[in-house]
């Protein structure tokens, strides 16, 4: 379901504009048309950024969310915010960050919001758009902000409470229109090292289910990215080859961040599926210049056939600057142009 050669693309995620922080830290004083007219404009500043960039395909920067995940928690009953945060001082990590106790079943009766967001998506884009993208954290990666406790007592069962809830809005997904999805699941790429793989291939194939065949579908794989920080080896080898019975249609890699090693892989992933691959450092403030870019489109493409490879940063851009996750884009857009020019 590619529609163009060496493709260049997004996972998801945008930099919150700062006005807009600022507006949500007195969101309370906000009434539902102004709060409808917030998240619009900041979808429609990132529309716009992404189209400049020139990309083949967008998103809508997650803005309604402020994070790639956090922000479901609240639309999940049979949960509660922990009152207690296990640290309170220090470098920020991964552990800082909002847990949530089991109170009752787990359940999202008015979904996850993610069809919403599309549909704002579809109506603030021009009509002469790039393809519009929708992305979701998988049912694995939601499981690590709750807690376990009696009724769930490992990571395992409340992963399988929140598999159909994901199924769901996927399912939803596909009925509003969209055609490309990405299930961001960083965390069996973080914990594939010491967990059993096939595991999270089982866990995947069963999310995914209702909409193979119906939507372009990717899986992104990276290592972790909160303060540009990751928090496990950062080696796929441990992944493969069990993550090629992935039914996902494109398996997307970070490898900018890595100086690209363990570039190889993307030849085994395409003997299988198309793959996408990071080209550009979200954690890095260097920017990737055009001649840099074009010369890493070609390293890539002495492992995997022009028709089976897209080209993205290699995670969310919400924990960079905006003026540098712009530069970015535009550089990746005008460096892989060069090269597909020269095909």
């Amino acid at each position: 379901m590619k529609d163009s050669l060496l493709r260049t693309t997004v996972v998801g995620s945008y930099p919150l504009p700062g006005w807009y922080e600022h507006a949500f830290s007195n969101i309370s004083s906000f009434g539902e048309y102004d709060r409808d007219e917030l998240i619009n404009d900041a979808v429609s500043i990132v529309i716009g950024d992404q189209i400049t960039a020139g990309l083949d395909v967008i998103t809508d920067g997650e803005m309604s969310r402020r994070d790639f995940n956090l922000s479901f928690y609240s639309l999940i009953e049979g949960i509660e915010k922990a009152t207690k945060n296990s640290r309170s001082f220090g470098p920020p990590a991964h552990d800082q960050r909002g847990k949530y106790n089991i109170i009752g079943e787990l359940n999202a009766p008015n979904g996850l919001g993610v069809v919403e967001d599309f549909e704002r998506l579809k109506t603030l884009s021009p009509l002469n758009r790039p393809i519009l993208k929708a992305s979701i954290p998988g049912p694995y990666t939601l499981s690590g902000r709750i807690i376990p406790g009696k009724q769930f007592s490992d990571r395992y069962k409340i992963t399988e409470s929140l598999i159909p809830i994901v199924r769901n809005e996927l399912e939803q997904l596909v009925n509003s229109g969209c055609k490309e999805i990405t299930v961001d699941e960083p965390s069996m790429s973080c914990y594939a090292y010491k967990e059993d793989p096939l595991k999270f291939v089982n866990i995947f194939n069963r999310t995914i289910e209702p909409i193979v065949g119906k939507a372009n579908i990717s899986i992104h794989l990276c290592f972790g990215n909160y303060k540009g920080r990751a928090v496990s080896p950062r080696l796929y080898k441990p992944m493969f080859p069990s993550f090629l019975d992935m039914k996902a249609d494109e398996i997307h890699v970070e490898m900018a961040s890595r100086e690209f090693a363990e570039l190889e892989i993307i030849e085994e992933i395409t003997k299988y599926k198309n793959v996408a691959v990071g080209i550009v450092d979200v954690k890095s403030y260097f920017i990737e210049s055009v001649d840099e870019i074009s010369a890493r489109v070609n390293k890539c493409l002495k492992f995997s056939e022009p028709e089976r490879i897209s080209f993205s940063p290699d995670c969310g851009l919400s924990q960079t600057a905006r003026w540098a996750a712009k530069q970015k884009l535009k550089n990746m857009v005008d460096g892989v142009r060069k090269v597909k020019e020269s095909l």
